[in-house]
């Protein structure tokens, strides 16, 4: 079955039962091991520019904000 909608396709598919298990099994998204998608902010949960050093697992944003109350200075 093809169908551009997704709801539509359920629906269908709620009367068979078979195709419906079929369905499932082959269109969830598999659970993600390694790559930038596993690796977010604590705080923000965003997943780009992510610091996990020293276990922090910040990303950069809310690093900068944070970095005077976790002892961090810049130095110049």
């Amino acid at each position: 079955m093809v169908t551009s909608n997704h709801t539509k396709l359920l629906k269908q598919l709620s009367g068979k039962p078979g195709k419906l298990e079929k369905y499932k099994k082959h269109n969830v998204p598999k659970k993600r091991k390694q790559g930038e998608v596993v690796h977010t902010c604590r705080r923000c949960g965003r997943t780009g520019a992510h610091i996990s050093k020293y276990g922090l697992k910040l990303c950069r944003h809310c690093f900068r904000e944070k970095a005077p109350e976790l002892g961090f200075k810049k130095y110049m």
